[in-house]
């Protein structure tokens, strides 16, 4: 990729977590399947797939249109107003959840029919 600054992509921005701040702070059931990083401040989301959606709400309200995978050996980008995936540039670490951490997460707030509440 060029040395050139990419809408939505900020090199500086770190991680907020390693969970969805969302989910952890109580709103919502407080579990997620994957994470996804926004590629402009570093908040953690839950993905579309999971209950509270909380990555996409993010991009809506705040206006960030770029995510990232926070799934240990994803490293694809997702722009939410064209709905194209993309390779990007190497953001600040950590690049992923830890990969010890379950998914679905956190372990003691996924219900044990966790599959029936999935977005498809």
């Amino acid at each position: 990729m060029e040395d050139r600054p990419v809408p939505g992509i900020s090199l500086a921005a770190t991680p907020s977590g390693t969970g969805c701040v969302e989910c952890l702070s109580g709103d919502g059931p407080g579990w997620w399947l994957h994470l996804r990083r926004c590629a402009q401040c570093g908040h953690i989301g839950c993905c579309d797939s999971s209950p509270s959606q909380h990555a996409s709400a993010h991009a809506r309200t705040v206006g960030h249109p770029v995510v990232r995978s926070f799934e240990p050996g994803e490293d694809w980008f997702y722009e939410h107003t064209t709905k194209k995936f993309f390779r990007g540039p190497r953001l600040p670490d950590p690049q992923s959840r830890p990969p010890e951490q379950p998914a679905p997460a956190p372990a003691e707030k996924v219900p044990a029919d966790w599959q029936e509440h999935l977005h498809r």
